[in-house]
């Protein structure tokens, strides 16, 4: 199958790249940073997609992962964008499946205030799309997940007086490895067929069990 992946080049975008590569997918992946993976099958547009949305029209999974945090343009790049490149992708592709990275903060209502509500944002449009989708046996579902090991938590993460404090809340004692975020993206994109419209909470037990949010 061909793959849209958006914020390619991060911490989870390349690692799911690599997984859906390392399956004989294609992968279009897309980032204002340069490519971050190199691969025959692999094929990246260095773009920004509150502007400018590559036209790709046989894309049968789109993975929404682009995001910022605290960015002046939270919502522009998180919300906005997303849609304006799912509604092409829906416009021109013949999806099977649609996947939003949203966030544990979406649900929480925790972190910065435009990030919590460009996240939450994103949960009432895979609603709207998954609905939309339903007719052609397509999902729409999205993951929020919690904290996972990538270069976007270091002020959290290399500061040992944070990590104290995160792990203390944190029932699991641990973050996710953006591995373990591509076998949840794997199996929601080509082995889910039944659930539609749903977000799954993949925090390591903090928000529900013992919900708060530590940043440096």
């Amino acid at each position: 199958m061909r793959v849209i992946i958006t914020g390619a080049s991060g911490g989870i975008g390349s690692a799911v790249s690599r997984r859906f590569l390392s399956l004989g997918h294609t992968v279009y992946g897309i980032d204002i940073q340069p490519a971050a993976v190199a691969h025959p099958d692999y094929i990246h547009f260095q773009s920004d997609i509150r502007s400018d949305i590559p036209d790709i029209t046989d894309a049968q999974i789109l993975f929404n992962n682009a995001g910022v945090q605290n960015s002046g343009d939270d919502i522009g790049c998180n919300l906005t964008a997303t849609v304006r490149l799912t509604e092409r992708c829906i416009e021109r592709c013949p999806l099977s499946s649609v996947l939003f990275n949203a966030s544990a903060s979406a649900v929480s209502g925790q972190e910065f205030p435009e990030y919590a509500a460009s996240k939450s944002g994103l949960l009432g449009y895979m609603r709207n799309v998954a609905i939309r989708l339903a007719p052609r046996g397509a999902t729409a579902n999205a993951i929020s997940l919690g904290g996972v090991y990538t270069p976007l938590n270091d002020p959290v993460m290399n500061d040992p007086e944070s990590w104290e404090k995160i792990m203390a809340v944190t029932p699991l004692k641990k973050w996710m490895t953006t591995d373990e975020v591509a076998d949840w993206v794997v199996f929601l994109t080509t082995q889910n067929r039944s659930m539609s419209g749903q977000n799954l909470i993949i925090d390591n037990g903090e928000m529900h069990l013992n919900p708060t949010f530590v940043w440096n």
